[in-house]
């Protein structure tokens, strides 16, 4: 959406190895075929940013995305021309009443902030009056622009070529659900979440990278290795970010399934790759349930 909680925010909302001409060569991919009865839908895992080298995407996905009738999405992507969502964003991602992330953190913690923003070229003063959970955000995507690993991810793609199709796309969560997650992050905590995100971040390529090549391949031991593993160490991060909106998608998916078990319109849905790792991730919820679950 990232160990520390650094490592929570990263994994879980932007999740966003090795050589990215290593990635284009292989073969598997994150694209599972549930089925029940003669029905079925394909889940694929995203990563949000993507470096254009990254693309092609697996033949896997196209193969889904081909044999279905529509898409589901975790969220409308907002476009980015619309100036009044923009404004509404922003207020909540502000703390408002002219207080900025320094009323909340340590001098010192403020110093290495600083530090790290004018090492990437920004002055603090442009985010400071942030909530921690959507300052961290624009850290990350300022982290990946420099590393030249920043670009249009899996759920664009995908968004603008069903449109460009004319197929139609459904969501699983609010725009406005997914603003308050995030605007919520940290808050309260500040002080540690800052920190910890500060430390995380100079591992941020490799990291990224390690990551998307655990994506590319479909390596579900090591995307939960990765992604899962780590996050138990802050329980309440782990049910915000991921096993709650788990089981709160799940009774949407089960309605992709024609109740008699006859075959139904085929969905792609399309999440987060650490929606899709571990043993509570929405393909082992599925699996409890007695859904035949097959990578592609």
């Amino acid at each position: 959406m990232i160990k520390t909680l650094s490592k929570h925010l990263f994994i879980a909302t932007l999740f966003t190895a090795m050589s990215l001409v290593s990635l284009t060569a292989l073969a598997e991919s994150s694209v599972w075929k549930v089925s029940k009865g003669n029905d079925h839908i394909f889940i694929g895992g995203t990563v949000h940013i993507l470096p254009p080298s990254a693309f092609p995407l697996p033949a896997e996905f196209a193969q889904a995305y081909k044999q279905s009738d529509s898409i589901v999405l975790e969220t409308k992507l907002p476009d980015a021309n619309d100036s009044e969502f923009q404004l509404k964003m922003m207020r909540k991602m502000a703390y408002g009443n002219g207080k900025t992330i320094g009323d909340f953190i340590s001098v010192k913690t403020q110093q290495k902030l600083s530090q790290h923003i004018s090492a990437l070229g920004v002055d603090l003063a442009m985010f400071e009056h942030f909530k921690p959970g959507f300052l961290v955000t624009m850290l990350a995507l300022l982290e990946a622009q420099q590393a030249q690993l920043s670009g249009e991810g899996v759920d664009i793609f995908y968004s603008k070529k069903a449109r460009a199709d004319k197929k139609p796309i459904a969501y699983l969560e609010s725009v406005d659900f997914q603003m308050n997650m995030i605007a919520n992050l940290g808050v309260g905590d500040e002080d540690r979440f800052i920190t910890s995100n500060l430390e995380q971040m100079k591992d941020f390529k490799a990291m990224f990278l390690g990551l998307l090549k655990a994506w590319r391949v479909g390596d579900e031991e090591q995307l939960n290795q990765l992604a899962i593993e780590p996050m138990k160490n802050d329980a309440n991060t782990l049910k915000t970010l991921l096993t709650d909106r788990n089981k709160n998608w799940l009774p949407q998916l089960e309605r992709m399934f024609a109740g008699n078990g006859n075959r139904s319109e085929t969905e792609f849905v399309l999440v987060g790759i650490a929606h899709l790792a571990g043993d509570k991730s929405v393909l082992a919820l599925l699996k409890a349930k007695g859904y035949h679950v097959e990578k592609l």
